[in-house]
């Protein structure tokens, strides 16, 4: 039995088992929900939703699909298997420019947390992102978000994309043992590798951190930088208004509850395969990651002119294309809570 297969078990037995709703399972709403790396702290609201019961509350059955990263998520969003995306917001703009729009409607994570780390067994002298030039980096999955973010360091270094070679690691485990093994030169990571990373190996270096505001500030330029959102396509929002409407309640009611309990409370409630072999550091990896989530789900205009400006340095077709950004998300089920 797998360890991603036991993970999705836990998860649906203490969903059934908290949850503070009595609807029979027939009449449950089907929702399947791609998640571009279930294990990493920034997708946390997602599967807490789960475990406290809030989308059986609002008569979901939300089944998660995990994948390596928000690439693979997207493509099963575009392939038909999912539904919903919970992912990074930037893809909405990338396939805009590319004709196939998608539409965020609850953002979660206010910065993205990626963290840039150098391999504690490279045999190269790296210091900054200059250094880059020749090394090979390992991103969650290429095309995903991980990636779209070292292209970002690059362009802003005068350094062009092929100059280094990108490979895949994941988020999690096989993230860490990639660093430690000397596989990658430099990682772009997220929680709780990071810390993980970071204890194990006190010395770590890392080169670019936006896990705080003004970590954002220093790479991106400002200080919103929408992150992990829920999004789908158009037509499948217009076709299911409602059942948005009730992923967007409790999506945020999951948000409400991240700030008014401990880290350790929250990690409580997460099934215990996630935590790994060393609770402990799960939860210092959680303490680092609570600040950076959403209180109430919204997106500003200016956080998703953020994100454009940063793609348009590293993706042609976004730099290229007059994309509509009013069009790549909304408010609207966010706001109909509020009235």
């Amino acid at each position: 039995m797998t360890r991603k297969f036991l993970i999705v078990s836990s998860l649906i037995v203490c969903s059934a088992c908290i949850s503070d709703s009595p609807l029979e399972e027939e009449s449950l709403i089907d929702v399947q929900l791609a998640v571009g790396g279930q294990g990493l702290l920034v997708y946390l609201p997602t599967t807490l939703a789960l475990q406290l019961g809030h989308y059986r509350a609002e008569g979901l059955d939300v089944t998660i699909q995990d994948f390596s990263g928000g690439a693979k998520a997207l493509q099963a969003l575009v392939g038909g298997s999912a539904d919903v995306v919970s992912g990074y917001y930037d893809h909405t703009i990338q396939m805009a420019a590319e004709g196939r729009p998608l539409k965020a409607f609850v953002m979660m994570l206010r910065y993205p947390g990626l963290v840039a780390a150098v391999s504690p067994s490279t045999k190269k002298h790296i210091t900054s992102i200059r250094d880059l030039d020749g090394t090979i980096v390992g991103v969650t999955a290429p095309g995903s978000s991980t990636h779209f973010f070292v292209n970002h360091l690059l362009a802003t270094h005068g350094l062009a994309p092929d100059t280094i070679s990108v490979t895949g690691i994941g988020g999690t485990a096989t993230a860490v043992a990639a660093m430690e093994r000397g596989v990658i030169d430099v990682g772009i990571l997220l929680e709780p590798a990071v810390t993980e990373l970071k204890i194990r190996n006190p010395d770590l270096k890392i080169i670019a951190d936006t896990r705080t505001s003004l970590g954002v500030l220093q790479v991106f330029g400002s200080e919103i930088y929408p992150a992990a959102v829920m999004y789908s396509s158009e037509n499948w929002i217009d076709e299911n208004h409602d059942t948005v409407g009730r992923l967007v309640r409790a999506t945020t009611r999951t948000l409400e509850w991240i700030q008014t309990h401990s880290a350790k409370e929250i990690m409580a409630a997460m099934p215990t395969l996630m935590l790994g072999d060393n609770p402990d550091r799960y939860l210092i990896a959680l303490e680092h990651t609570i600040p950076m989530y959403s209180p109430d789900g919204r997106m500003s205009a200016e956080g998703a002119r953020s994100v454009k400006q940063v793609l348009s340095l590293s993706l042609p077709k976004v730099k290229d294309t007059n994309v509509t950004l009013e069009n790549t998300y909304t408010n609207e089920f966010v706001d109909d809570q509020n009235r």
